[in-house]
């Protein structure tokens, strides 16, 4: 019975850890830009279009 009660203290810290990581994640703006992963993938194939047709130069 003793271990049920070590391994809910445990994930109860590990879930406040995992919980602070996220706060402090909030508070620098990791998750502010939400409208360009949008955007990203509309225009990824023209980028990729881009990349293929420019020639290469030899010297």
């Amino acid at each position: 019975m003793s271990v049920i009660y070590l391994l809910i203290s445990i994930s109860i810290i590990v879930a406040i850890g995992f919980f602070i990581a996220f706060i402090r994640a909030v508070k620098s703006g990791q998750y502010e830009d939400d409208y360009t992963p949008s955007v990203r993938m509309l225009f990824d194939d023209e980028l990729k279009k881009d990349d293929k047709e420019t020639p290469i130069q030899t010297k």
